[in-house]
């Protein structure tokens, strides 16, 4: 059984996967108060503020690192760019979500992100399958998501989007070690 007792650091070759704190709520309000980022995730509000995302960077310091990782991507002389996380559902297979603040769209940062983390969790934390969503109308993260090497697994769910306030059609994928 794979123990961990700190969150890892992953390095990539342009991002750094880290343990997100206090001192990057700032940044993470910014980026996630963009409507356009936070209406492609299931769990962050909209508006989204400085509140939110200092509730966020606590859950993520409480987490149980044995099921549970969450990472902000720190991009070299930017900052944080964006967050990534590994989590296990109640019930639920592992699974990975991940947005980037919009001026850094189109950039190939979620591509290599997930690459990254997705390498670490089969080596250091010796997972052997990912499940992973996107909602229908967001088909550039299903394109981040096959480059990580996810496959379609032809189901296609209603999930919540807690910033749209309503359920979106999300096409599920799976990824095997």
């Amino acid at each position: 059984m794979c123990v961990i007792d700190k969150s890892p650091i992953i390095e990539a070759r342009r991002v750094t996967l880290r343990a997100p704190t206090m001192n990057d709520v700032p940044r993470l309000a910014s980026l996630g108060g963009d409507r356009d980022v936070s209406r492609m995730t299931t769990r962050m509000p909209w508006p989204y503020g400085r509140s939110d995302a200092e509730d966020f960077v606590g859950r993520c310091q409480a987490q149980d690192r044995r099921r549970d990782n969450t990472f902000v991507l720190d991009l070299e002389d930017e900052g944080v760019v964006g967050v990534l996380g590994l989590f296990t559902p109640p019930g639920g297979q592992l699974e990975i979500g991940y947005w980037i603040g919009k001026p850094f769209w189109g950039r190939g940062l979620a591509t290599e992100a997930c690459q990254s983390a997705l390498a670490w969790a089969k080596q250091d934390w010796r997972k052997r399958l990912v499940v992973a969503g996107h909602f229908a109308d967001n088909p550039a993260s299903g394109q981040v998501l096959i480059k990580a090497g996810f496959l379609y697994t032809g189901v296609v769910e209603a999930k919540p989007s807690v910033a749209r306030g309503a359920v979106a059609q999300t096409r599920m994928m799976v990824w095997l070690a």
